[in-house]
């Protein structure tokens, strides 16, 4: 999901020159990274024309000789140090424990983007994790303002979670979606919950009524490769 990014915008970049690859996996993380290989030929970007070549030199390294290594050379990142962090990636990832969103949240740089995330769980009505709200990690870093702004957000998340239940299940999203035009009762239902969630978040939202919401459907079916029968 990163390497793979990197590198393929690499072999754009470079079209006809060698790439190497170097990641730092390592077999103790996980079961499936103790079945990679040291080294390989990264058969999805090499051509005729370039090699694309991936490298895990530390693959064997267990985890204290990462931190050792790290520590001698003098590396070791101010949020393991200073803040206490456990694991380092965005400052704040929605696949962090509480203890390292708090870590993060203990960073006066941090500050301000914990307070533009809060306001983004506010203004959505949308948890940072799931049912885990950011807003309650520093609630001391948010003003009164912005306190009152996440109580109605977490009062209109459960009223929007309770109109989406409503949703009839044939509709909801699957691979391939939309695969069918609701019926006449359908959309009518589909537009009055479009009707109570934008109110209550308070969009501007189109396709309000049950004719506008089965021309729509119509338009995104037709716009797909592989027709289906509209009725």
């Amino acid at each position: 999901m990163k390497t793979r990014i990197i590198a393929s915008a690499l072999a754009k970049r470079f079209p006809d020159r060698p790439i190497l690859n170097i990641t730092g996996i390592r077999r103790q993380e996980s079961a499936n990274r103790r079945g990679k290989p040291v080294s390989a030929i990264d058969t999805n970007l090499t051509t005729r024309n370039r090699e694309v070549f991936v490298w895990n030199p530390i693959i064997e390294w267990p985890i204290e000789r990462v931190w050792r290594t790290i520590g001698e050379a003098g590396l070791t990142h101010e949020a393991y140090a200073v803040y206490g962090s456990t694991r380092v990636s965005c400052v704040f990832c929605i696949m962090s424990s509480i203890g390292d969103l708090r870590a993060a949240a203990s960073c006066p740089d941090n500050h301000d983007i914990y307070r533009a995330m809060v306001d983004l769980e506010a203004r959505s009505t949308f948890a940072f994790q799931g049912n885990r709200w950011l807003a309650d990690t520093a609630t001391h870093l948010l003003d009164a303002d912005m306190r009152r702004a996440v109580t109605r957000a977490r009062l209109a998340a459960h009223e929007r979670m309770r109109l989406e239940a409503l949703l009839p299940r044939h509709l909801l999203y699957v691979k391939g979606w939309p695969t069918t035009v609701p019926s006449d009762e359908d959309a009518e239902l589909l537009a009055s919950i479009r009707r109570r969630v934008s109110a209550l978040l308070g969009i501007d939202a189109d396709y309000l009524t049950g004719p506008a919401v089965r021309e729509r459907y119509r338009d995104l079916i037709a716009a797909k490769p592989e027709r289906i029968p509209v009725p």
